[in-house]
């Protein structure tokens, strides 16, 4: 496989629905495709020790992270047979109800494209380092374990 340019993940706060929209209309040309499989990261309103996270703050070393991003990419694509893959993934302050994380798939079969945005899940997941910071509604903080 070529070497493929590492794309841009981040995005400043929440993932704009826009963005979102606008990458599934930029695929109804592309007719070898069938299916799509789209995972949407939402922020809840966990309570902890009886306190309601408001939001979550993300940090990264970004340029670490793009690159394990990239790595995550190029293993999928040598895995499933799909057709293209798009991830954003939110730093900064993300407020609850808002998007965080958006991962899109498309191949010509629809158990492949599933397959390929679960295995980017649990890899992003596990992973890349970006880190959490929840935020609760008297505007203290901690740190987010991840689950």
């Amino acid at each position: 496989m070529d070497k493929k340019k590492p794309k841009k993940v981040f995005v400043q706060g929440a993932v704009p629905p826009e963005k979102i929209a606008q990458s599934i209309a930029n695929h109804q040309s592309k007719t070898n495709i069938g299916a799509h499989s789209i995972f949407l990261g939402q922020i809840r309103a966990d309570e902890v020790n009886g306190k309601t996270v408001s939001a979550i703050d993300y940090s990264a070393y970004e340029e670490m992270a793009e690159d394990v991003f990239h790595e995550i990419r190029e293993a999928a694509f040598s895995e499933f047979d799909i057709t293209c893959a798009h991830i954003y993934h939110s730093l900064g302050k993300v407020k609850t109800g808002e998007l965080c994380l958006f991962v899109f798939t498309s191949s010509a079969h629809r158990k492949i494209a599933i397959d390929a945005c679960n295995y980017f899940v649990e890899e992003i997941k596990a992973k890349v380092p970006i880190y959490g910071k929840e935020i609760f509604g008297d505007e203290t903080h901690q740190w987010k374990k991840n689950s």
